[in-house]
């Protein structure tokens, strides 16, 4: 069991296609979506899956950055995809990555909303042998932290130093590498730590219990409270999450786990026609019981989690299914 409280704010391993059956005269919609394993990719396939049963056909290429997919987006380069709602934040800002980006603020307008959920948590994983049983034991250590691109990096880089005051290439290495090599460095032992969001009871997260054991850090109790971590929590799309640190197998951390959770939602861009947008969300609901059906923890996409965290308009075609269906939504969501 476990539960996560997210504040609404104001406002594998390689790339590869999934090709979803299409007549000949069937429009092929782009989509883009992180890789294999990952909760976006869960819930996105299972998004693209059910449109199709609403004659919207879309292409998913997976394994992609979801800063990237989602600037395409708002460029109209793809049609669906991915992203998590600290990233809209920024690109209306054009801070961080896209600071470079001359016209980020006006694209972000374009961006719109079709569905949110909460995704999971950033699991900080340790093997036995790296000599870390503790935060301030990653001090001198080689730790993955996520993309080279991606915003992951930095929240992960944030959790450590509100936690032990540790700066990347100071007190510890910062390793980035794609998701699948951060696995695999640490499956080899070429790094020390992992720190990996990822959905409550993981598969690639339990593997390490199935070969052996493996340890969960838990944010401690006094570091919940820190303004720092607070700030940090109340990011759009964060929240402080626990959980059973007993849901995986060879973990070997007892109590509740105390983590950074995180939602995530499914995006689009204002040029696409309403009809394909109502469609497809109009078939994802329908059939909720087949996406509930894909993996555990969407059993959590409900039609009260709906909105979780989005802070991004909703697609006119959405909107019309929700009020046909009668959801609760939001003043803010609505264009």
């Amino acid at each position: 069991m476990f539960h996560c409280k997210f504040l609404r704010p104001a406002v594998v391993f390689a790339a590869f296609a999934l090709s979803l059956p299409a007549t000949a005269s069937a429009q092929i919609y782009k989509g883009e979506t992180a890789g294999v394993g990952d909760p976006a990719h869960t819930l996105f396939v299972a998004f693209a899956n059910q449109a199709a049963g609403g004659d919207v056909e879309v292409q998913v290429n997976a394994g992609q950055t979801l800063t990237k997919s989602m600037l395409k987006g708002a460029k109209g380069e793809i049609d669906f995809f991915s992203s998590v709602p600290s990233l809209v934040n920024l690109m209306a800002g054009q801070k961080a990555m896209y600071k470079n980006i001359g016209d980020a603020p006006e694209l972000s307008k374009n961006l719109r909303s079709i569905l949110g959920f909460q995704a999971g948590a950033y699991h900080v994983v340790t093997l036995p042998g790296s000599g870390i049983e503790s935060w301030e034991d990653l001090k001198g250590k080689s730790v993955f932290t996520g993309p080279p691109a991606g915003a992951a990096s930095a929240t992960s880089e944030a959790l450590i130093r509100n936690i032990t005051g540790f700066e990347p290439g100071e007190d510890y290495q910062s390793v980035r590498l794609s998701w699948g090599e951060g696995y695999t460095a640490l499956s080899d032992g070429k790094i020390d730590m992992m720190v990996r969001p990822a959905e409550i009871g993981s598969a690639r997260i339990e593997q390490f219990g199935l070969s052996g054991e493996f340890r969960l850090l838990s944010i401690p109790d006094a570091a919940l409270e820190s303004e720092a971590m607070q700030s940090l929590f109340g990011r759009p799309g964060r929240g402080m999450m626990k959980f059973d640190g007993e849901v995986y197998k060879g973990q070997l951390t007892k109590g509740p786990i105390a983590a950074l959770g995180f939602s995530q939602f499914v995006g689009t861009h204002a040029g696409v026609p309403d009809d394909v947008v109502y469609n497809a969300t109009k078939s994802f609901w329908e059939n909720i019981d087949d996406v509930h059906a894909t993996a555990f923890f969407l059993k959590d996409v409900t039609k009260d989690s709906a909105f979780t965290s989005v802070n991004v308009p909703l697609h006119p075609g959405a909107l019309k299914y929700y009020e046909e269906a009668g959801f609760d939504i939001p003043d803010d969501l609505r264009p």
